[in-house]
């Protein structure tokens, strides 16, 4: 048995505390064709089987973690009201729980006076950042170094902005001295800090660019969607704890809690560290749906109705999982990082493999030994494909080659990248698992060389 069912008694028992709270109304019961629904949802879940396993530990890939049992019960007890957060008419409970658990994010930042909400995802979350900054900043170049999300060029061009990237050092940072030039010729607007790379976890170096900000006057972005949780916990390296110490300093921050933060697709948030922005987004409704004086989460977001659902959910998960440093929180998150360490000290020590560099946060990127980077890629795919036959499930990167020409310096670069080998070991359990997964890839690693 891989799924968890002990928790699903406590839905009907909190669906039926629900109930009693709306027991003065007359009863409106809708009858339905059960065994219609029964034979539905068996297709679904019949069809749902062709998926990866992301729940389990021998999925090391892309980065996708289960949600915890509280939010999946939170989330599915809040449909059978299915509140709206655009305005309090819609989610009068929800809204007061967004506002509370978000405050608790910025509170791992210092930030005790702030503005912010949740929202679909990392990429709305982001666009609502670099939106406010064209609003501030209008005309103004929007910077981002190379290994950045994809969608900050994406949204840039969305907002009618133009973007630029900046090149990266040998560990997939932003190269200060490069960004230093771009700024020398003027017209930047933003600089996005990327903390956590989707590709490698690499945390660009926030001390030097805020050193920058001072000179160049520029907005600074924080794009915490994948590691901004890693504030909270103690096995950090001593530069990649300097740069989480600085983040209280930038302009905005955004996080996905749906990464890290154990909850359902899609929960991303974004927050100002100057509640004055909300006034940008001032708009009047067509009809009297702001029927209260306090503040409505719609007036402050570009999104329009948005789920209360994933308010709900994030809520209780802070509620039983506090975000604090040394709670059982962030000691998850500690494992996940140790896990990386462990699984890269065996690589690092291992001939038949070759490293890029010890991670930063949770994510490690390897490859298979070779004389050049087109055998190196080949045999990272079939590496690949072999691993899942095995049932471990692993994630290719396509690394730069400029990048790792002064760490493999017996390698001929004969591409322009490489395709390398790279997990997400963002699940607790990684730790426990990770002898019978090197068992598994050092299997195939030598079924595949042997073949090769």
């Amino acid at each position: 048995m891989n799924f968890e069912y002990k928790s699903l008694v406590l839905i009907e028992e909190a669906l039926r505390r629900l109930d009693k709270g709306f027991s003065n109304l007359p009863a409106s019961d809708i009858d339905y064709d059960v065994e219609a629904l029964s034979n539905v949802i068996s297709e679904v879940a019949d069809r749902l089987q062709d998926n990866f396993p992301y729940f389990h530990p021998y999925y090391a890939g892309q980065m996708l973690k289960p949600p915890h049992p509280i939010a999946r019960l939170a989330y599915m007890l809040s449909l059978w009201i299915n509140p709206n957060n655009h305005a309090l008419d819609g989610g009068r409970a929800s809204s007061a729980m967004e506002k509370e658990a978000v405050a608790e994010i910025a509170s791992m930042f210092g930030w005790t006076t702030f503005m912010g909400h949740l929202c679909g995802g990392g990429t709305m979350a982001n666009l609502e950042a670099l939106w406010v900054s064209r609003q501030l900043k209008p005309g103004a170049r929007i910077l981002a170094s190379e290994q950045a999300h994809y969608t900050h060029q994406r949204i840039s061009g969305v907002l009618g902005m133009e973007f630029e990237a900046v090149p990266c050092d040998s560990r997939a940072r932003m190269d200060i001295g490069a960004l230093r030039h771009i700024l020398e010729k003027g017209g930047v607007g933003t600089v996005v800090a990327t903390i956590g790379t989707t590709g490698t976890g690499s945390v660009d170096p926030l001390q030097e660019i805020l050193k920058l900000k001072e000179k160049y006057g520029f907005r600074l972005h924080a794009d915490a969607a994948y590691g901004g949780y890693f504030t909270l916990v103690d096995n950090l390296s001593a530069i990649t704890k300097e740069t989480y110490d600085c983040l209280s300093e930038v302009d905005s921050i955004v996080i996905d809690p749906h990464k890290h933060g154990l909850q359902p697709y899609g929960c991303g948030c974004v927050m100002f560290n100057d509640p004055r922005v909300g006034a940008l987004y001032k708009h009047d409704s067509p009809y009297t749906y702001f029927s209260s004086s306090e503040l409505h989460l719609g007036e402050i977001s570009l999104e329009c109705s948005r789920p209360g659902a994933s308010a709900v959910a994030l809520w209780a998960t802070q509620r039983l999982l506090p975000l604090v440093h040394s709670g059982e929180f962030s000691e998850s998150l500690s494992k996940s990082r140790e896990a990386a360490l462990s699984f890269y000290g065996k690589l690092l020590n291992d001939p038949r493999f070759k490293t890029v560099f010890e991670p930063e946060l949770d994510i490690v990127i390897w490859a298979v030994a070779a004389k050049n980077t087109s055998e190196i890629s080949d045999l990272s795919l079939r590496i690949f494909d072999v691993a899942a036959l095995h049932n471990l499930h692993l994630a290719t990167f396509n690394y730069p080659s400029a990048c790792l020409k002064g760490i493999w310096n017996d390698v001929d670069f004969d591409r322009d990248s490489v395709t390398c080998l790279r997990s997400c070991l963002m699940k607790p359990e990684h730790e426990d698992w990770l002898d019978r997964i090197w068992a598994i890839l050092d299997e195939v690693t030598n079924e595949v060389t042997r073949n090769y």
